[in-house]
C-alpha cells in the first residue's frame, strides 16, 4: 500500500511512517496542506492518514480537496480532539474511517483497509457505542456547535450562553473519557 501521511507533529509523523514502512507500505510523509496536495499528485497514494490540525489547515477542509485529486484514496482521519460532530464530518467529506489519538499502527492500517472486501457492507461491520458520561455528552454538544459555527468561537460561545474565553479553556483541554 502506498500510504501518505499527513501530520504536523514531526515526531509523530517519522514513527508513524517508519512503523508502516516496517509493514511493508510504501510512505510519503507531509506536514501541511501545500505538501499534502502536491506529494497526492506525484506520490499517487492508495491511502492517507490525515490529522484533524494542521498547522496551516484543518484536516477535514483537506479531505474533499485530496479526493478531487484521487478520487479512489482510502482516507483515515486522526486526532487527539476527537468528537461525534467531526468524526460524522469527517466522513461525510470522505473519510472511510476516523480514529482518536493515540492509535496503534495495526488499528491506523486495519482502518484504512475495512471494506475491502466486496461482501462486507457497512451494515455487517457491527459497532458497540458505550453509554456516554455527562461531562462527555457536554463535550459532544460543544463540538457540534463549534462545527455548525465553522469553528468560530465567539459565535458558537454565544449559542451555548457562555463566556468565550471559558469555552476556549475547555476546548484547549483533552476530551473528557466516556
Amino acid at each position: 500500500m502506498k500510504l501518505l501521511i499527513i501530520d504536523d507533529d514531526e515526531g509523530f509523523r517519522s514513527a508513524l511512517a517508519r512503523a508502516c514502512e516496517r509493514r511493508g507500505c510504501t510512505v510519503a510523509v507531509a506536514a501541511d496542506r501545500a505538501s499534502a496536495l502536491g506529494l497526492a499528485l506525484e506520490f499517487e497514494p492508495d491511502a492517507a492518514v490525515v490529522d484533524l490540525r494542521l498547522a496551516d489547515a484543518s484536516g477535514l477542509a483537506l479531505l474533499p480537496e485530496l479526493l478531487a485529486i484521487r478520487p479512489a484514496l482510502r482516507m483515515l482521519m486522526l486526532t487527539g480532539f476527537s468528537s461525534i460532530a467531526t468524526a460524522v464530518d469527517a466522513v461525510k467529506r470522505g473519510a472511510v474511517n476516523y480514529l482518536a489519538k493515540p492509535a496503534s499502527v495495526e488499528d491506523i492500517l486495519s482502518a484504512l483497509r475495512v471494506g475491502n472486501a466486496p461482501e462486507e457492507t457497512a451494515a455487517d461491520r457491527h459497532v458497540d457505542v458505550p453509554a456516554l458520561s455527562v461531562d462527555r455528552l457536554a463535550w459532544e454538544h460543544i463540538q457540534r456547535v463549534l462545527l455548525e459555527e465553522d469553528g468560530n468561537v465567539s459565535s458558537t460561545a454565544r449559542r451555548l450562553g457562555m463566556h468565550r474565553r471559558t469555552l476556549q479553556r475547555r476546548l484547549s483541554k483533552r476530551p473528557v473519557a466516556n
